[in-house]
């Protein structure tokens, strides 16, 4: 079974990949000519790649150069040729090019632990502002050896500066890395590109590839860290009287268990919480009180100081709201969700307040 690995981006937390990267080039431009041009000529050149969330490497989309210690055996190499010639040294001439010839095999080598590699993107979940964002790649190989060293990570803003994580892929198999980056600010925004590198088996040589990833990720608004109570419910068409909020900021539309009520009536994940704290309370759901009112969060009467800030309490809100069971609805400018629970719910509403 693989071991998933992870490496985390160097970008600023809360900044767009996009963004930070133009902000980035544009204070190197009169500090560093060398890097702004650098920078600028690698964003040329990821922006004429094609988009995929799949990628298998071949001799087109695959790079190779010399690493530090490759220029450094090649001016080695060197030294020693110009005193061979110069001495007239047979063991030198035969120590040279025995150098030279397993760099020029380490080079083939290495180029093809890459090459023919499949690289595939599973979509990352959304996540809240301020949480890392995980991308989950499988690596696959149906040569019948093994990859050695193979590392991936997010291209930042630094181009100088990617930090890796490191796999083998095993014979006909497959690996899975784990790379992250911190998240951007709320809503949709698309991935910064991946990449894939390895010096097996000298070193000398670096070969590499770039990635531009399809899909994209949803980054929900950060939950306010110390909401006040769930709002109260407002009655229905054609009834009347209000629910209450307790001071724990529980709903109350739920009532302790009766003999006799149905099993769909009971709030499980209440019971569970009990249970799990050693109680045996079981609550169900008032019936009455469902009907006369509705729990609606309304982005116009939540408060907050900003549109950021209402969206951060909203946040919390309907986190809360899911966490005790509640039906409950959202109103944004815009777009109102009718009042409905569970998983697809929440996810609905926070998807209406990242895009918001």
């Amino acid at each position: 079974m693989d071991t998933p690995r992870s490496a985390f981006g160097a970008s600023p937390r809360g900044a767009a990949p996009a963004a930070w990267q133009s902000q980035f080039r544009g204070a190197l431009g009169w500090r560093h000519p060398l890097r702004y041009l650098r920078a600028h000529l690698q964003a040329w050149w990821h922006n004429r790649l094609p988009k995929s969330d799949t990628l298998t490497l071949t001799q087109r989309n695959v790079y190779i150069l010399p690493t530090r210690p490759g220029w450094m055996l090649a001016f080695t190499l060197l030294l020693l040729l110009v005193a061979s010639i110069n001495y007239q040294l047979n063991l030198g001439y035969l120590l040279t090019f025995l150098l030279a010839g397993s760099a020029v095999v380490g080079m083939h080598v290495c180029h093809g632990n890459l090459r023919g590699t499949t690289l595939l993107l599973t979509p990352p979940e959304p996540v809240h502002a301020g949480q890392a964002v995980t991308l989950t790649v499988r690596l696959s190989s149906e040569r019948k050896s093994t990859r050695y060293g193979i590392g991936m990570g997010v291209i930042g803003a630094d181009p100088t500066h990617t930090p890796l994580a490191w796999t083998d892929v095993p014979a006909q198999g497959s690996a899975q890395l784990k790379v992250s980056f911190p998240s951007p600010e709320r809503g949709l925004h698309p991935l910064p590109p991946l990449s894939a590198q390895t010096l097996f088996p000298l070193g000398t040589f670096r070969v590499w590839t770039v990635w531009r990833l399809a899909s994209g990720v949803l980054v929900y608004p950060e939950p306010e860290s110390h909401p006040p109570p769930l709002p109260p419910g407002e009655p229905q068409a054609g009834s009347s009287g209000a629910a209450r909020v307790q001071s724990t900021g529980e709903f109350d539309g739920v009532r302790a268990y009766r003999r006799g009520d149905p099993l769909k009536a009971v709030v499980w994940r209440k019971a569970a919480q009990a249970f799990s704290s050693g109680r045996d309370d079981l609550v169900s759901r008032d019936a009455l009180s469902h009907q006369r009112q509705q729990l609606w969060l309304d982005h116009a009467q939540c408060g907050g100081a900003g549109l950021e800030a209402r969206l951060s309490r909203l946040t919390a809100w309907v986190l809360m709201a899911d966490r005790q069971g509640l039906d409950y609805g959202l109103r944004v400018p815009g777009r109102e969700i009718p009042p409905d629970q569970g998983p697809a719910h929440r996810a609905r509403c926070l998807e209406a307040l990242a895009i918001c």
